[in-house]
């Protein structure tokens, strides 16, 4: 991702640094607040949180949902099946 960050980025970064203090569904809230679906709202996320500009634009959410992710990429490594690690 180049350049800067959209408006549709910095709301996804936004949702994500504010959730604790919402209450009710996540989703209920992407849905309400940015007008798609929880997967699409994932996907994007996923894709912002691997791009330096993202991590520039805010270091400390990026890299705590970095190694969120990580981390459940790893756990869920251990439980395959034959997985040497």
């Amino acid at each position: 991702m180049l350049g800067e960050l959209t408006e549709r980025d910095r709301a996804i970064l936004a949702l994500e640094t504010a959730w604790p203090r919402h209450s009710g569904a996540k989703e209920e809230v992407i849905r309400a607040q940015l007008g798609m679906s929880a997967a699409r709202y994932y996907q994007l996320l996923g894709r912002l949180i691997d791009s330096d500009i993202a991590l520039e634009y805010d270091p400390m959410l990026v890299g705590r949902l970095r190694r969120i992710r990580d981390s459940r990429a790893m756990r869920r490594a251990a439980r395959t099946p034959g997985f040497v690690g």
